[in-house]
């Protein structure tokens, strides 16, 4: 065997193993997020993150990248360092791995993978829940709106996660095969969504879910709209209203003067709040600190801003910080340019109502990376690497740069 051809072996050896790593590495990400929905409480998730950053690792140790890539791959690595420091929050840290390990990767082949297993985990819940094995079938409360309802979960927590992965697999489902689906099954799709309404009562979850099916449907049967630059500039503008919106609504635009009687002074935030069951207020009466409102904002935010509340914009900027928070903002919006380059409508159709959607719940902006497909989108986008970096110079492997260094010096 001639010295070329062991090498290529040997790479080739080296390139399966990477994959094996990432996708043992989303397998355990979307493991923990069936376990989150369910009524079981992981004592262990902290350290089974831990496990899937060190797999994502072990898929960037065994890749090839160009130095500009290592570059930046560093550069966002510090990003995350400090913001660990920072906050002990090691989700950006996860993130820039996972994004990263995407290099060398079929991405949309991963997500059919993500798609087909968080199905069978969600339906799994389901079955036993019905079946009384396990799990609440539903809810009997007050959620907020002056009454008692019974709103049905079938073993995932909350009437809400129902419908919002539902919401998230309909979303996937139709940036996979949206291509090759004929106008029943986009009749089909709404059937279903207002049927589990009908069960789950979730306003927000079913109206998202439809947008998502409208907006694949233009996509679908407009031919050319893809390719057009004025939509992919009305998704970027729909983004910004969001995060511009939510940051608004964390202002001091808020006049309390006790814990009974509340008020908004800005009469957008005011009639938004009428619809939204008390999500904006929850900012100021969450704590006596007003845990979520600018003014606990800072750069990289602090341990102490651990609270929990709905409105998941605001939530970067409260458990991260105003600097990670601009990253994400450039980082969206250097998305829907990378759509536009491709002529990915779908993806397009998927960012926007997901950034709508997280103005009022938090859904993507948690612990769990498996949950958030714009993730992998980033991935696959960015070829392993934030920035979009595809090469032009020699690519290495992070343990041959030392040598790359001391031969340019000679």
């Amino acid at each position: 065997m001639s010295v070329e051809k062991g090498t290529e072996k040997r790479k080739f050896h080296i390139d399966r193993i990477g994959i094996w790593l990432l996708y043992l590495s989303v397998t355990l990400e979307i493991i923990l997020v069936i376990v989150d929905k369910s009524n079981y409480i992981n004592p262990i998730e902290g350290q089974l993150f831990r496990v899937t950053f060190l797999l994502a690792a072990g898929k960037i140790l065994c890749t090839k990248y160009s130095i500009k890539e290592w570059a930046v791959l560093m550069l966002f690595g510090i990003l995350g360092i400090v913001s660990y420091k920072a906050t002990g929050r090691n989700e950006i840290l996860r993130i820039v791995a996972f994004i990263a390990a995407c290099k060398g990767t079929d991405v949309k082949k991963l997500l059919k993978y993500v798609f087909y297993t968080t199905a069978f985990g969600c339906l799994l819940l389901v079955v036993l829940s019905i079946s009384g094995i396990y799990g609440g079938l539903a809810l009997e409360a007050d959620f907020g709106r002056g009454y008692t309802q019974v709103r049905y979960c079938f073993g995932l927590g909350h009437p809400n996660a129902l419908h919002c992965m539902f919401m998230m697999l309909v979303l996937l489902g139709l940036y996979l095969y949206n291509e090759k689906m004929k106008w029943y099954a986009y009749v089909i799709l709404f059937a279903m969504n207002y049927a589990l309404y009908l069960l789950t009562d979730s306003n927000t979850g079913m109206l998202i879910t439809l947008c998502g099916i409208l907006g694949s449907g233009v996509i679908h049967y407009w031919k050319g709209l893809e390719g057009k630059k004025w939509i992919y500039l009305a998704g970027a503008l729909v983004f910004l209203f969001c995060v511009g919106f939510s940051v608004l609504a964390a202002d001091k635009e808020f006049a309390k003067p006790d814990y009974v009687i509340y008020q908004f002074r800005n009469p957008l935030i005011a009639e938004v709040e009428l619809h939204l069951n008390g999500r904006i207020r929850d900012l100021y009466f969450g704590s006596a600190l007003c845990h979520g409102t600018a003014a606990t904002w800072s750069l990289f935010s602090q341990s102490m801003n651990d609270h929990y509340f709905d409105m998941g914009l605001v939530r970067v900027f409260y458990w991260y910080g105003i600097v990670p928070g601009i990253v994400f903002v450039a980082s969206n919006i250097w998305l829907i340019w990378r759509f536009y380059k491709n002529r990915d409508g779908m993806g397009l159709v998927m960012l926007a109502v997901l950034s709508v959607y997280t103005v009022v719940e938090a859904h993507l902006v948690s612990v769990y990376i498996g949950r958030n497909y714009l993730l992998f989108l980033t991935g696959m986008y960015a070829v392993g690497m934030p920035g979009g970096y595809s090469g032009g110079d020699k690519e290495r492997y992070i343990w041959s740069i030392p040598m790359f260094f001391l031969k340019a010096e000679k």
